[in-house]
C-alpha cells in the first residue's frame, strides 16, 4: 500500500487526486520508470 498526504494550504485537492493517478499508472507499468 502506499500512503500519500497532502496539506490543501498549498496543494488542491483536485491537483493531488490527478498526481496520484498518475503515480499509480507509472508504478503499475514499472518499465516506464526506466525510460
Amino acid at each position: 500500500p502506499l500512503s500519500l498526504s497532502w496539506d490543501h494550504r498549498v496543494i488542491d485537492g483536485a491537483e493531488a487526486a490527478r498526481f496520484n493517478t498518475y503515480f499509480a499508472a507509472l508504478l503499475a507499468d514499472f518499465r516506464r520508470i526506466l525510460l
